[in-house]
């Protein structure tokens, strides 16, 4: 395994964000279909901060929404991993599991197997017992990421974060459980 990561799955490796990452994930983060289940596309200051975000979260916490690179090409792909959720809701303060990717990787099956690793990592180098996974009801590519990791609808609510985006606001949550995951 490369020493730049700190857990690789078959195609992936996952790390913690660099400056030399900004240009690619401001352009990903700028991409109007990329973004269409958000607010809207985000300026390069603001995937900045997102970046620092993660670096910040990773610091205090040992996990964040990891820089995702393609082993093969060695390109960043955009991002996977967890953070930690505490907007009002009947299921939080939570631990969620959320992915964004390039378009350009998009149809390859990345999502799924660097949050099935990002799992693994969570529940066997965490200790974590309970995660959680949040998108818009619209976001049908999201939540069929979730059922092929293995995640079970808990409920539908209405993201408090999001009622001024009404083709946003109605979101959908599922968790897995550490005890009741399936090793395969």
């Amino acid at each position: 395994m490369s020493s730049s990561y700190l857990f690789q799955s078959a195609r992936l490796g996952f790390r913690v964000w660099n400056a030399k990452d900004l240009p690619a994930f401001a352009e990903m983060n700028a991409h109007s279909e990329v973004m269409q289940h958000f607010p809207a596309p985000l300026s390069k200051s603001e995937s900045k901060k997102s970046m620092e975000k993660q670096i910040s979260d990773f610091n205090k916490n040992g996990f964040c929404y990891f820089a995702v690179d393609e082993l093969a090409s060695g390109k960043l792909i955009g991002m996977i991993g967890m953070s930690n959720k505490d907007f009002p809701s009947s299921f939080t303060p939570a631990i969620d599991i959320g992915w964004r990717l390039s378009n350009k990787f998009w149809g390859k099956g990345y999502a799924a197997e660097g949050a099935q690793r990002c799992l693994s990592f969570a529940f066997e180098e965490l200790n974590l017992k309970h995660i959680v996974s949040i998108a818009p009801l619209v976001n049908e590519n999201s939540i069929r990421v979730m059922q092929k990791i293995g995640m079970h609808k808990l409920l539908e609510f209405k993201h408090p974060q999001l009622t001024e985006h009404k083709n946003l606001v109605h979101c959908v949550c599922y968790e897995i459980k550490s005890n009741t995951r399936s090793l395969s």
